[in-house]
């Protein structure tokens, strides 16, 4: 049996989706009802949302204590009355990357690690593997919308708990693409045989320290590419690299001259076409459908991994044409003539200004407002500079309040901060609450909003607000 204390976590669901896949009996304890842990709910998992070892499942204590996973977040407080009750007695308690590299310790293994871009860049390797008849496994950090789910589940995959928890064919036909995630230095429990890199800029700050520690766990993360296996880095990053003599390593950018990179890239009918330079085998007319330059470069890092595990171009050019996108990534909500809704996970001052500069030049001339949410009070002290800078190429700016996650405040460090640097003209720091009132008045002709909180529960409201005004107009 595996317990979750966080089960509602993008990458806490996704493990659980899985034991529960292949048969172990699931349950689980979050913060917060959310659409994801309706979702688990309905697929059959107890989850409860009291921290009350009362609530438990019963059944749960039944068990020897060798026969059961409590599987827990680093985001947990360590006053957690849940975690202290396990620890307390003895559990065999196991962080969530921990179980991540258990899991895959037996599988072809391509891991997607970086400060930015690693959701979308595995959720199309996932696709393109899929589409293309592998038996892939995924664990990722986002749901896919062609799948609906942050978990696809290969028919590879078996109990042998708990001594070794699931045991796949080595087989790169039926292959695992897993999302590894820096924070915590959570990837580096992980031994893939094809890694990508997409960046390394300074984030999780309040983990690493300062900028050198962050990029010397990337460099430890290189040293764990399996012998024989390949490295696919973006072109440009400053990071040293540590792998065995026998890594081949790859590099990709988005025009650059390099291993693989596109070029002729051009727009019809809201989609990009492009040609990929591949020193595997090039690929022309691709169609790819998810706005955004920097998600072409995603997809170069992608189609890069994937030529590397055989997949045939043809293969790739029909997956690409076919993909739909992720959840929260560049998410086209509302799209007609008169008004524009998109929702995006941004949540880093290099993601925002991607994400902006992404919307300027799909709508040169119309008014673009970004609504923002901050997480993190260190991650908002640590890189202020930066997401003023990042907002100020917003027509208008709506700011909310920081939101904490696992951090209390720090004095000094809040949203007004932000809004005092921020230089367009247009700026106004407003509650969750009066921001449906403010934008019903004073519509938007392109309307964004970002951040990694809860800024997502205004997603809904906002759609219903402004779907019968677009339908209707």
């Amino acid at each position: 049996m595996a317990y979750f204390i966080g089960i509602g976590g993008i990458g806490m669901s996704a493990i659980a989706r899985y034991f529960n896949t292949i048969g172990i009996a699931v349950s689980g304890y979050d913060k917060t009802p959310t659409s994801l842990t309706n979702a688990l709910i309905k697929e059959g998992i107890d989850i409860h949302f009291e921290d009350d070892i009362n609530l438990i499942d019963t059944s749960f204590f039944k068990l020897p204590k060798e026969e059961v996973l409590v599987v827990i977040t680093p985001a947990i407080p360590k006053n957690h009355k849940e975690l202290n009750f396990f620890e307390d007695n003895n559990y065999e308690l196991k962080k969530r990357a921990e179980v991540l590299g258990m899991i895959t310790e037996s599988t072809y293994t391509a891991a997607v690690a970086g400060t930015h871009g690693k959701t979308t860049t595995s959720t199309i390797l996932t696709h393109i593997l899929k589409s293309s008849g592998y038996d892939v496994t995924a664990f990722l950090g986002g749901i896919a919308k062609n799948y609906n789910n942050n978990f696809i589940a290969g028919t590879n995959i078996s109990a042998e708990y708990p001594n070794q928890p699931v045991r796949f064919k080595m087989d790169v036909l039926a292959p695992t693409v897993v999302e590894a995630d820096e924070y915590d230095r959570s990837f580096l429990t992980l031994h893939p045989d094809v890694a990508i890199v997409t960046s390394v800029d300074a984030d999780h700050l309040d983990i690493y320290g300062d900028d050198a520690q962050l990029k010397e766990s990337f460099k430890l993360f290189t040293s764990l590419i399996k012998s024989g296996g390949s490295l696919v880095t973006k072109l440009g990053l400053k990071y040293q690299l540590a792998h065995a003599n026998d890594v081949k390593v790859y590099y990709y950018d988005l025009e650059k001259q390099t291993d693989f990179f596109a070029y002729d890239i051009k727009i019809e009918d809201g989609k990009y076409i492009f040609n990929i330079n591949s020193c595997i085998e090039h690929i022309n007319d691709i169609c790819f459908g998810l706005p955004g330059l920097h998600n072409v470069e995603n997809a170069i890092a992608a189609i890069a991994a994937a030529q590397i595990m055989g997949v045939l171009p043809l293969d790739i050019k029909k997956a690409l044409k076919t993909f739909t996108g992720v959840n929260r990534r560049f998410d086209y909500r509302i799209n007609t003539s008169n008004f524009v809704y998109i929702d995006d996970y941004a949540h880093h001052p290099e993601e925002i200004k991607a994400c902006i500069n992404s919307i300027k030049h799909l709508y040169p001339n119309k008014k673009i407002t970004g609504i923002f949410q901050p997480h993190l009070y260190s991650r908002t002290r640590d890189f202020a500079e930066g997401f003023s800078s990042s907002l100020s190429l917003l027509d208008e700016v709506i700011l909310m309040d920081i939101y904490p996650a696992r951090e209390l405040p720090i004095e000094g460090v809040t949203s007004a901060m932000l809004l005092n640097n921020i230089t367009c003209k247009q700026k106004q720091l407003l509650n969750a609450n009066k921001i449906l009132e403010y934008i019903q008045f004073n519509r938007p002709e392109v309307l964004v909003t970002l951040g990694a909180g809860d800024i997502d529960q205004l997603v809904a409201p906002i759609e219903k607000l402004f779907s019968n005004v677009a339908t209707n107009e």
